[in-house]
């Protein structure tokens, strides 16, 4: 018999955790005057997309929210060649939400 379907594999969180897609920021920063800053001078990233959660009564948060964590928060995960983070529910700090300027 043929396998009709393809079977998928997808990260569900337990136990009040959030997972959130990492992105890697490929862009260049440069100082002022023109100097390249490298990687390990850079600052970790802090914010990041949710992709999943536990079941969290009264969660403020939804899938595809962008939040900002805890700086030293969390397990990271490589999962099918994406980079995610595991933190749990109470390491969000914030939503980002986009606002009409005033």
């Amino acid at each position: 018999m043929f396998e009709i379907f393809k079977q998928m594999k997808e990260l569900q969180p337990i136990n009040q955790q959030v997972l959130l897609e990492l992105t890697e920021d490929k862009s260049e920063q440069k100082t002022a005057a023109g100097i390249i800053i490298p990687d390990s001078a850079k600052g970790s990233q802090k914010t990041a997309k949710v992709v999943a959660l536990s079941a969290i009564e009264n969660a403020e948060v939804a899938i595809g929210d962008v939040v900002l964590y805890k700086e030293y928060s969390g397990t990271q995960i490589d999962f099918e060649g994406k980079h995610y983070l595991l933190i749990p529910y109470t390491d969000i700090l914030s939503k980002v939400v986009e606002t009409e300027a005033i």
